[in-house]
């Protein structure tokens, strides 16, 4: 059996599922360990993401950034895909019951 299409949107829900998943940890972590990192970055002199002075709101900022990227990049994956399926032949699977 061979995988010919993959549905665009499809592919970015799940996509956007998972960015929202990654960005809800990263944003935790944030919270959690902003101000630490935050110090310890100044103390070296390195700039830091913005989303460590978010602090708690990073927990909301994060999974609504992350899952937006990775919805836009769940589409063009899907489009890509698509796209080289079309030349080369989709991926070849093996379902069992």
């Amino acid at each position: 059996m061979e995988l010919k299409r993959i549905g665009p949107l499809s592919l970015a829900k799940i996509y956007g599922l998972i960015g929202v998943a990654v960005g809800l940890i990263t944003g935790i972590i944030y919270a959690g360990f902003g101000p630490q990192i935050k110090a310890q970055a100044l103390a070296q002199g390195v700039q830091v993401s913005a989303l460590v002075d978010l602090g708690v709101a990073a927990i909301i900022a994060a999974p609504i950034g992350y899952g937006i990227g990775f919805f836009i990049v769940g589409g063009i994956a899907a489009w890509l895909y698509n796209l080289l399926a079309k030349w080369i032949g989709g991926v070849e699977l093996e379902l069992s019951k």
